[in-house]
């Protein structure tokens, strides 16, 4: 197979090169799936430099979301629930290579008419927002939610999530672009956060200049967002994307009655795999009825696994929005 192994850590994507590997081999439980899309995500870029959290010891394979079809099925379960050409998503170590293999609790069904290349996205991004602010902050109809980095990859997995509610979503991103997608996805307004004063206008858009009800906030805005943030207002903490971790003013919290929320999907997986079932099971039907759809990027397209370097690296400039997804083609066509 093709693969993007890294053997020692380096400095940035463009230092990445494509290998040819042999096959892997499932154990007994596990598939083994021909990928046909892989998407990017941060952590990628922290993890080839060796700043990540999980790091495998070397070698190892780079890339964690991908979409494809099953080759084999496990050889240990005799009534395994996918079949040899299927099509699955997952996400497991491994992502960026023409095959991986993968327990079947690491696998979905791809929804019904989406592409390999909208699928590849799902398995973090989708989860996180809808288990945020339906499981975390209850979010219904008549809220209004503000969504940071709205056009990004969970951004975006939020605002179709909020709108399908029945809230109003006010949408944060940094450049006109990004905001225009946003409101592609179903935001009802967008507000550049460089601008001095956005919280102010934030609060104009809401009854009475209360303040939203709920923050998703992807990025590390707790402390601005308090600002506009509504009495009893939930904030949603997925992460820290401008790169600092903060230090909250409480005394703000505490006048207003704010709910902080934390939301961490893979620990979630593990403390309560019923509820990660159970929002499965939503989203598909958000799917179904069409008030969900994939969020892959496509002012570019990136084809082979030679083009991992370049997707990574507009991800780590925040020149991109949704998810960069790379289509891997398989043995006999033509790209890497």
């Amino acid at each position: 197979m093709r693969a993007i192994q890294v053997k020692e850590y380096v400095k940035g994507p463009q230092e990445l090169t494509v290998s040819n590997l042999p096959d892997p081999e499932p154990s007994p439980s596990q598939y083994l799936v021909a990928i046909h899309a892989a998407a990017t995500n941060f952590f990628d870029l922290l993890q080839i430099r060796g700043k990540y959290q999980h790091q495998p010891p070397f070698p190892w394979i780079s890339g964690s979301e991908f979409a494809g079809v099953v080759l084999s099925t496990p050889s240990g379960n005799s009534s395994s629930l996918y079949k040899v050409g299927d099509r699955v998503f997952g996400a497991i170590q491994g992502a960026y290579a023409t095959h991986i293999c993968a327990e079947e609790d690491r696998l979905r069904p791809v929804p019904p008419g989406w592409k390999f290349l909208d699928a590849a996205g799902l398995m973090i991004t989708a989860p996180t927002s809808y288990a945020a602010l339906v499981t975390r902050a209850g979010v219904k109809k008549g809220d209004y939610v503000l969504v940071h980095a709205a056009a990004g990859g969970v951004g975006l997995a939020a605002v179709q999530i909020a709108k399908s509610f029945g809230a109003k979503v006010i949408a944060t991103a940094g450049s006109a672009r990004k905001l225009d997608v946003a409101k592609n996805f179903g935001a009802d307004h967008g507000i550049d956060y460089n601008q001095k004063g956005w919280e102010d206008k934030v609060k104009k858009l809401t009854p009475r200049g209360r303040g939203v009800d709920i923050v998703f906030d992807p990025v590390g805005m707790v402390n601005t967002s308090l600002k506009c943030t509504a009495w009893n207002g939930r904030i949603l903490i997925i992460g820290f994307a401008a790169g600092d971790i903060e230090k909250v003013a409480m005394n703000r919290v505490l006048l207003k009655n704010v709910s902080l929320m934390g939301l961490h999907w893979g620990k979630f997986l593990v403390e309560e795999p019923d509820v990660a079932e159970q929002i499965w099971d939503a989203l598909f039907v958000l799917m179904r009825e069409g008030k969900f759809k994939g969020t892959a990027y496509t002012d570019k397209d990136f084809v082979g696994l030679a083009s991992v370097a370049e997707a990574l690296g507009m991800l780590g400039r925040r020149d991109s929005w949704g998810k960069m997804v790379i289509t891997v083609p398989q043995d006999g066509q033509s790209k890497l």
